[in-house]
C-alpha cells in the first residue's frame, strides 16, 4: 500500500489532514478496502442484538450497509468525502437509511456522548498516529453507552511502531493496555474467516464499557 504525502500546515500529522487520505482515494490506491463486508463483521450483524451503532473511519460503508440491513440503526463515520459520497450513494440505491457523518471522530463528542450500543473498529486505530491513541480510547469510551461494546478487528499485529505508517503496528498487549480500566474483554479471537493478506495478522476483541465513566 503507498501513501501519498499531503501536509497540512495546521496538522501535526498528514494522516489528520481529510485531504491525505482522500487523495488515496482519488488514485485507487485504499488497500485496506475489502470492496465488500468484513467477514467477521457480517457474522456478528447476525449473532448482535439490535442497537445503535456507530462505524467510525467507515471508509466506503460495506460494513455499514451490512448492519443496516440487519436492522441497527447505524452511524457511519469518516472525514474523506469520496467514501462518504460512496456511502450515500449505495444507501440510496439499496434505500437504506443511516446517519452518514463526514466527520473527524475526534470531534464526535460531546454531541453524541454515551449515543451508541456498539462501536466498530476496522482499520481506523492504526491509521491515526500513536501519539492519538489515549484520544481514540477518550472518544470510544465517550460515545459509547454504559454496558456497550467497542467491537474491533485490531491490525496489523505483525509491524512494528518504529516502521513508521500508516498503517501503524498494533500491539495486542498495547490495546489491552490502552482499554484498561473500565473496560472488559468479552470476547478475543483470531478470525477463522480473516482474508487471506490478514490472516494471523489481525485479531478480533471485543470490549465491554463498564461503570467508572471516561477518565
Amino acid at each position: 500500500m503507498h501513501y501519498k504525502q499531503k501536509s497540512d500546515p495546521n496538522s501535526l500529522y498528514d494522516e489528520d489532514d481529510p485531504q491525505f487520505w482522500e487523495d488515496i482515494y482519488l488514485a485507487d490506491d485504499a488497500g485496506w478496502d475489502l470492496e465488500g463486508p468484513t467477514p467477521i463483521f457480517s457474522e456478528l450483524a447476525d449473532q448482535f442484538p439490535k442497537g445503535d451503532l456507530c462505524i467510525i473511519g467507515c471508509g466506503r460503508g460495506y460494513d455499514a450497509i451490512t448492519f443496516a440491513k440487519r436492522g441497527f440503526n447505524v452511524t457511519a463515520v469518516d472525514f474523506a468525502p469520496s467514501p462518504i459520497f460512496s456511502l450515500k450513494k449505495m444507501a440510496d440505491q439499496a434505500k437504506i437509511k443511516m446517519n452518514i457523518l463526514e466527520k473527524d471522530i475526534f470531534t464526535l463528542l460531546p454531541d453524541h456522548e454515551s449515543s451508541f450500543d456498539y462501536v466498530i473498529e476496522q482499520t481506523c486505530f492504526c491509521a491515526i498516529h500513536p501519539s492519538h491513541r489515549e484520544d481514540y480510547r477518550m472518544m470510544a469510551q465517550g460515545i459509547l453507552r454504559s454496558g456497550g461494546h467497542l467491537v474491533g478487528l485490531w491490525f496489523p499485529l505483525d509491524k512494528d511502531l518504529n516502521e513508521g505508517g500508516p498503517p501503524y503496528g498494533t500491539n495486542i498487549d498495547e490495546v489491552k493496555s490502552i482499554f484498561h480500566p473500565n473496560w472488559e474483554i468479552m470476547r478475543e479471537e483470531f478470525p477463522e474467516h480473516s482474508i487471506k493478506p490478514r490472516k494471523g495478522r489481525e485479531k478480533l476483541i471485543i470490549f465491554k464499557k463498564v461503570d467508572g465513566g471516561v477518565k
